[in-house]
């Protein structure tokens, strides 16, 4: 197997996981909704799910320039 095609693998691994990890922030976005929780626990819920986006999107980015690079 050559370099890039490991390379192609090892990157659609990477990405794969990445999207997961967005519909696993979506299935948390989905279950805190359900919940009938004070206004505060609102916010806390809505700050818990940006926080994980902002760690995704970080990701994400790394992902991308991990594999521009090589």
């Amino acid at each position: 197997m050559e370099q890039t095609e490991i390379q192609d693998e090892e990157w659609a691994q990477d990405w794969n996981i990445i999207v997961r990890i967005y519909d696993t922030i979506d299935q948390l976005r989905t279950l805190f909704s359900e919940l009938d929780v004070p206004y505060l626990r609102e916010i806390q819920q809505k700050l818990l799910i940006l926080n994980l986006e902002k760690y995704a999107w970080s990701l994400q980015n790394y992902i991308i320039e991990k594999y521009s690079k090589e």
